[in-house]
């Protein structure tokens, strides 16, 4: 197939995948959508792993790559104050319009067809390329990875996290821990809070020592943490009763260098001298296929190295596919998939198109030059590497 018509049918792929609503957990026809394209595309092997993630195989080499994407989005409950209704997927002055079409279904289509072409052109002799499209990614980031390599069996040589870039090369992402505390109280009436403990009124002072953590965090220059209070409720026997608990949900993004330990001493420090206890906030979602997902937002930053072997490799298809060397590498600011693969020391970097500044915002949409441009990249990484 010429590569002009390849990329007209990449656009319209990718339209397609735009148009179907696929929130987390309600993935399956999209997850279907890319099996069938994998598979009319030639790829040698497509399946869809127990937990409803699809994964294309090309190749048979001794030297494995993989490409993921995730095919759920964020919901839209403001599809009537959207410019451009939110799954038309239309193509306006260049950009394709609609959720999910930056986070991340231009990702999704772009690797599946720079497979499909780096095949086509002999790229992929002596290698195995696998293509992942995941779901859940939005609540339960990594935990879609981590099913599908202990169900394959599969353990990549490296892998490249397509999350929108502005087709930059992203060398790793903040890490994230979220964590619930809750503070115990004793129960009185209203009209005699003196005979109980008001479990809010424990909860305060710690709240406090989160907004000063945040504010220290902040001074510590441009690659720096933060903390932030994210919800808060009470339980109390009635409206005319002392409150008996209090819980918050507390959101802690890390950097290189701070460990899971350090963020475990920096929460027993929290609560210090309060009755209260924490843990990881624990989330328990179930995927389109009916399997329960658990899953602990407990994960540390990553970062890998301008002289790696796979930096480098992105560095000479870049030059390859844009004409010149990068003028500068990106770092994530959010979590992402990459959590699976780094956790298990397999080599990991970020590459996609789209910004990432316009995901889950109204009005989402994308340059389609980008969609094309990270085609062509990743393809050229399936040669090079």
């Amino acid at each position: 197939m010429l590569l002009v018509q390849l990329e007209k049918d990449l656009i319209q792929f990718t339209q397609d995948l735009v148009r179907i609503k696929s929130y987390s957990g309600q993935e399956e026809e999209a997850i279907r959508l890319v099996e069938k394209k994998m598979l009319s595309l030639g790829f040698d092997e497509v399946i869809i792993d127990q937990m409803g993630n699809v994964l294309g195989k090309i190749g048979n080499g001794y030297k494995s790559f993989l490409f993921d994407s995730h095919v759920d989005t964020v919901e839209v409950n403001d599809a009537s104050e959207w410019k451009i209704p939110p799954f038309s997927g239309e193509v306006i002055n260049g950009r394709l319009h609609g959720r999910g079409s930056v986070d991340m279904k231009s990702s999704v289509a772009a690797s599946v067809y720079a497979a499909a072409f780096a095949k086509q052109q002999g790229f992929t002799k002596d290698k195995t390329i696998y293509v992942s499209a995941t779901v859940f990614e939005e609540d339960c980031d990594g935990e879609n990875l981590k099913h599908l390599f202990k169900e394959r069996k599969l353990r990549p040589d490296a892998a490249v996290i397509c999350e929108p870039s502005n087709n930059t090369i992203t060398l790793g992402h903040k890490g994230k821990a979220q964590v619930a505390i809750k503070t115990h109280g004793v129960s009185a009436h209203g009209s005699a809070p003196e005979k109980g403990v008001n479990a809010v009124y424990e909860m305060a002072e710690i709240i406090q020592r989160i907004e000063k953590k945040n504010n220290e965090l902040m001074k510590q220059g441009e690659m720096r943490g933060t903390m932030v209070l994210s919800k808060i409720s009470s339980v109390a026997a009635s409206l005319n009763a002392v409150p008996s608990e209090c819980e918050i949900y507390v959101d802690r993004r890390t950097i290189p260098g701070e460990t899971n330990d350090d963020i475990k001493k920096e929460m027993d420090e929290l609560i210090s001298g309060k009755n209260a206890s924490w843990q990881i906030g624990t989330l328990h979602r179930k995927s389109w296929t009916g399997l329960d997902i658990r899953y602990e937002p407990f994960h540390a930053a990553w970062r890998i190295e301008e002289n790696h072997p796979l930096t480098q490799a992105c560095m000479s298809a870049y030059r390859e596919s844009f004409g010149v060397l990068p003028a500068r590498f990106d770092f994530w600011d959010f979590s992402t998939n990459a959590v699976a693969p780094v956790s298990l020391g397999i080599p990991t970097i970020g590459f996609g198109p789209g910004d990432y500044k316009l995901a889950h915002m109204r009005d989402e949409s994308i340059e389609v030059k980008q969609i094309t441009e990270a085609m062509r990249f990743y393809a050229m990484l399936m040669k090079i590497f």
